[in-house]
């Protein structure tokens, strides 16, 4: 049961960051803010538990999350913003978990935690309620009961005389109370949310009811249809198979050899992209299902080799389907999504490499489950730092048809729904020798991104450090004549205004 101070300073903390937030965020562009409300977090943290200051775990949590929030001054995001949360959330659970624990029971603690810091303050009042009501003999339904006849009496004549009075109705009119405002009262509730369970987390979850991911080494899954000779015969058909996808990919995809009539390239490359990844996580799961290490389908010679020759397909297939997603590229453009895409692909191809070495030197679970949530947070990292929007439009701009790349026509609308990212690429876009329409275009739409750069700059708690350097990067290089005041479109094409009509006159058809 909390103790009244510490409850009570907690309170005020949690308090002072939904103000601080308020200030800080609600309704203002991501930047400097979210550091500043960051650190606050911090601090706030730091006071209201003095075991996160301790241990080697709590420590570095919180040096990562220091360093996660500091990259936000130069590249707010929401990868990097979901990573500080989550290495504050390692460094507040740390003093209530056992050492040791592998990254799949940190995710289910994660969880587990979460669920209950959904019901956590109401329990804390109720708990904070009993507390008062045994130290005070004054209870507070009493006040409460005792307060509704005065108020709502009081209310009720106050409106009849409101009715009877015009001075107190203009008076009361004067008073312009306004209706509440839903939204910020959902932002407070977030962030009261969040900060109460950092400031005061749930229990640590015992350890016994924590489901586990992976049986201990040498123990089998216990399925009849999992003995040696099912599973050398299943991956015998599955190599086959992998081999016929991967003889036709050899053959059309990396050799360029022309396709059969009806099928283009651009739809056998996007086509069978997202499938023959969701193909290789299959084979994954089958690996750790049925070949456990120590098991006796592991310890089969011949299954040991029809694994690596498996597992060493669907690497092959994972280059294949990354090589689809290059070809779709080159085809189409390069989005945000693309990228993801193939990092996504990357970490699958690792992934099953790490499981091909557990099964041939026989790791255990945990090694696997961390190594793999190692590869996913140092990628998830990266992203958060890497502006993913201005690789794309670099590459975009770079191949574009219009300045002479083998690429398509350049997507100015999807330039412009980068904002910042795009400024840059397009300012050097257009020092290239251009066609008059398309140089027009190309400045229009720099203009208009360099506006609103301007405009979010301008507000100290939106600055942005990358978008500063942007912004000094695009004033030292030239830019084109002013340009036509006239509506365009997204992709910087001008809108014609509709003709007047003509009035008919007599003996003319309509």
């Amino acid at each position: 049961m909390p103790t009244a101070p510490a409850f009570r300073i907690k309170l005020l903390l949690a308090a002072a960051l939904v103000v601080v937030g308020d200030f800080l965020l609600f309704e203002r562009e991501p930047g400097l803010n979210l550091v500043l409300f960051a650190v606050a977090w911090l601090a706030a943290v730091m006071a209201a538990n003095p075991a996160v200051r301790h241990g080697r775990l709590e420590l570095a949590a919180l040096g990562l999350a220091g360093l996660l929030a500091a990259i936000q001054v130069d590249r707010p995001s929401l990868v990097g913003w979901l990573l500080f949360g989550a290495a504050l959330g390692v460094a507040v659970l740390a003093p209530r978990a056992p050492v040791g624990e592998d990254a799949w029971r940190w995710v289910q603690r994660f969880v587990v935690s979460g669920l209950k810091a959904v019901a956590r303050p109401v329990l804390d009042l109720r708990k904070l309620r009993r507390v008062r009501a045994r130290r005070s003999p004054v209870k507070t339904t009493a006040v409460l009961a005792a307060a509704v006849l005065p108020l709502g009496g009081g209310l009720v004549f106050l409106w009849l005389f409101s009715l009877a009075n015009p001075l107190i109705s203009d008076a009361i009119s004067r008073l312009r109370l306004s209706e509440p405002d839903v939204g910020r009262i959902v932002f407070w509730l977030v962030v009261a949310a969040a900060v109460w369970t950092t400031l005061r987390p749930p229990g640590w979850v015992r350890k016994e009811r924590l489901p586990r991911l992976s049986r201990p080494a040498g123990q089998d899954v216990g399925l009849p249809i999992a003995t040696p000779a099912s599973v050398a015969l299943s991956l015998a058909i599955f190599n086959a198979l992998f081999a016929l996808q991967n003889g036709l990919d050899l053959a059309f995809l990396w050799s360029g050899a022309p396709l059969p009539d009806g099928v283009t390239f651009a739809d056998y490359a996007h086509r069978g992209a997202y499938p023959l990844v969701a193909t290789a996580l299959l084979a994954g799961v089958f690996v750790l299902v049925f070949l456990r290490p120590g098991s006796p389908t592991a310890q089969s010679d011949p299954v040991r080799w029809l694994v690596v020759a498996w597992i060493l397909q669907n690497v092959f297939l994972v280059a294949s389907t990354a090589l689809r997603t290059l070809d779709y590229v080159d085809a189409y453009a390069l989005t945000r999504l693309r990228v993801a895409a193939l990092l996504w692909m990357g970490l699958v191809a690792l992934g099953l490499v790490l499981i091909l070495w557990r099964l041939l030197r026989s790791r255990s679970g945990s090694w696997l489950i961390n190594a793999n949530a190692l590869a996913v947070g140092v990628v998830l990292v990266a992203c958060s730092v890497v502006d993913l929007g201005a690789v794309a439009a670099a590459w975009n701009v770079r191949h574009a048809r219009e300045a002479g790349g083998r690429g398509v026509e350049l997507d100015l609308c999807y330039l412009g729904t980068l904002r910042g990212a795009a400024l840059v690429s397009l300012a050097e876009l257009e020092q290239r020798p251009l066609a008059p329409d398309f140089r027009d275009r190309v400045a229009w739409k720099r203009r208009e991104l360099r506006g609103q750069m301007y405009i979010a700059q301008d507000d100290p708690l939106s600055w942005r450090w990358r978008d500063a350097r942007r912004l000094a990067r695009d004033a030292n290089l030239p830019g084109a004549a002013p340009l036509e005041a006239a509506q365009r479109d997204c992709d910087g094409r001008l809108i014609q205004a509709p003709r007047p009509a003509v009035p008919l006159t007599p003996g003319t058809k309509p």
